[in-house]
């Protein structure tokens, strides 16, 4: 089994965009790079785990979200970062509309997109870590028996109350990855 990092996006990996859906609008945050270089170093397999619910709420669409998401792995390979997988939740439990209004367990703070990496990339989620900027992060990754949560600042605004159930809070994922 192999150990992974298990990465939000929005406000981890890019600056914080309500909704990011359009390639325009996407920005690194500083360092994020790097972090996620210094990270594979140190033998972690990247993962992307993202909560959607621009998807349930009929803002954007999968394809939209799809063809986002192979921009930025394209942009990352190119600065030598390798992502083993992107999982993504594209349902809202009370925002949705259609088949997306649902309750599921791969909307963080469950623990199903997690757990579904795990499995197809045979991952010891206590060995793995987790960033994240907002609570939903941190809990999900109790849940999954992640070995490590980090929470950073990058992101969303932490109250004392997130940040208490991460084991680090960091300025952001550069640093989180100095203390991976």
């Amino acid at each position: 089994m192999r150990k992974a990092a298990f990465l939000d996006r929005d406000g981890v990996i890019n600056r914080e965009v309500e909704y990011l859906h359009r390639i325009e609008d996407f920005e690194f945050i500083e360092g994020a790079l790097e972090g996620c270089r210094r990270l594979q170093e140190k033998g972690y397999l990247l993962v992307v785990i993202t909560n959607q619910s621009g998807i349930a709420r009929g803002l954007y669409t999968e394809d939209d979200f799809q063809r986002l998401n192979a921009w930025m792995l394209q942009r990352l390979k190119e600065h030598g970062v390798e992502i083993a997988g992107v999982y993504f939740c594209p349902h809202h439990p009370t925002e949705g509309v259609g088949p997306y209004r649902t309750e599921c367990d791969c909307r963080k703070p469950e623990a199903g997109m997690i757990e579904a990496a795990c499995r197809e990339h045979d991952l010891d989620a206590a060995a793995s870590i987790l960033v994240g900027d907002k609570a939903s992060d941190a809990e999900a990754g109790r849940r999954a028996g992640v070995g490590r949560v980090f929470l950073v600042h990058s992101g969303h605004a932490l109250s004392t109350e997130d940040a208490a159930l991460a084991d680090h809070v960091c300025a952001d994922l550069l640093e989180a990855s100095a203390l991976a």
